[in-house]
């Protein structure tokens, strides 16, 4: 099972979104370090739209998610790029 569709999995599970995209980015980011070639899959976007987010500030929001993901950081992700809204909150995507 790929990155990607693991943290699509996990959040899925815990925000039962009505929106969700997740994109690998790391092809981006190639020749930012030492080595760094953008393979694999180090660098994500998460773009979600879940009534879970009602109420909540952003900051709680990207808590919420990180710590879903905790994991996945420990396994190799690099970097998370997070887009999260409730439903009828404008987005740019």
């Amino acid at each position: 099972m790929t990155l990607k569709s693991r943290i699509e999995d996990r959040l899925s599970d815990a925000f039962s979104p009505e929106r969700l995209e997740v994109v690998n980015e790391s092809h981006q980011h190639a020749g930012h370090g030492p080595g760094f070639s953008g393979e694999g899959e180090t660098h994500m976007r998460v773009r979600i739209v879940a009534s879970a987010f009602a109420g909540m500030s952003r900051v709680a929001r990207h808590r919420a998610v990180n710590a879903l993901l905790a994991d996945e950081f420990e396994a190799g992700l690099h970097a998370l790029a997070i887009e999260a809204a409730a439903p009828g909150e404008p987005t740019r995507w």
